[in-house]
């Protein structure tokens, strides 16, 4: 079904990262580009996609192409071979302990908690400890009903803020201190996904959201998100949420609202134009 999909649109695998510093794209992460979508895939199958010093570097160069060329809108985040994540590459950490502060420092914390656009994980298959971590950065996250999270210990990026944040202190603290594993159905009653899809269909269901999100009006899709963000994780009081809202609204509101609403009272509607009486 996917693939029927993707035959439909033309693929351009980006090539060119003049963007940025590091210009490698190795072929552990796959990048590719389907009208204003990015996919960003996994690509160590043979690993389950476990995470080395090649995919943080990859990952970094992807998301940084994906920040700054203004016609991508929505990024969708997923692991090739029917895994999305096993976590961290044990082989390689047991001969570099830096990765895990390379994780730290670079990918996960600084990378795509400073990008303004919408990333959705499509996962399938495994998110173990970084892969899980590594969704939870992630907007929204769509789950195959076969898919299985579950965190290992002890957790360094992330997942005991973002984890409680999303299903609550206590189903967080039973999965951290017990490695209870998490199925799909059971990721999305605890509010650990957005939908819950059939074995297979992840990356497709995540495909077709990112369209219905890519055509919604960008500046004030960008506004709310941030302004989400802030009211869980960083305002102080209900006022300073609201506050930052406001402000955070207004400039959209004189750029896009009003000139939207001049439109409408013209005559020109979102499906087509009519006449007001």
């Amino acid at each position: 079904m996917f693939s029927s999909l993707l035959s439909k649109f033309q693929s351009i695998i980006v090539k060119s990262l003049r963007q940025v510093s590091d210009t490698s794209l190795t072929e552990a992460v796959l990048f590719e580009q389907i009208g204003n979508v990015s996919l960003v895939a996994l690509n160590r199958p043979q690993k389950t996609n476990a995470i080395n010093s090649d995919v943080v570097r990859s990952l970094i160069n992807a998301f940084t192409l994906f920040k700054n060329e203004a016609s991508l809108k929505v990024a969708v985040l997923y692991g090739k071979g029917g895994n999305f994540s096993s976590g961290l590459d044990l082989e390689e950490l047991s001969k570099n302990s830096s990765l895990i502060e390379r994780l730290r420092k670079e990918c996960f914390l600084n990378l795509l908690e400073n990008i303004d656009k919408p990333i959705i994980a499509a996962i399938s298959g495994y998110a173990v400890a970084e892969g899980i971590e590594l969704a939870l950065l992630c907007d929204l996250r769509i789950v195959e009903e076969t898919a299985t999270y579950y965190e290992d210990i002890p957790s360094v990026n992330g997942a005991t803020v973002r984890l409680p944040k999303l299903i609550g202190l206590s189903r967080a603290m039973e999965m951290i201190i017990t490695g209870r594993q998490v199925n799909g159905r059971l990721a999305y009653d605890w509010g650990l996904a957005n939908r819950v899809v059939s074995t297979g269909t992840a990356l497709g269901q995540a495909l077709n959201l990112a369209r219905v999100i890519s055509a919604m009006p960008q500046d004030s899709l960008k506004a709310d998100r941030c302004s989400l963000y802030y009211s869980v994780f960083k305002a102080s009081t209900v006022e300073d949420a609201m506050k930052f809202e406001f402000e955070n609204a207004t400039q959209f509101i004189n750029k896009g609202i009003i000139s939207n609403a001049k439109k409408f009272l013209e005559g020109t509607g979102r499906h087509g134009s009519f006449k007001m009486n």
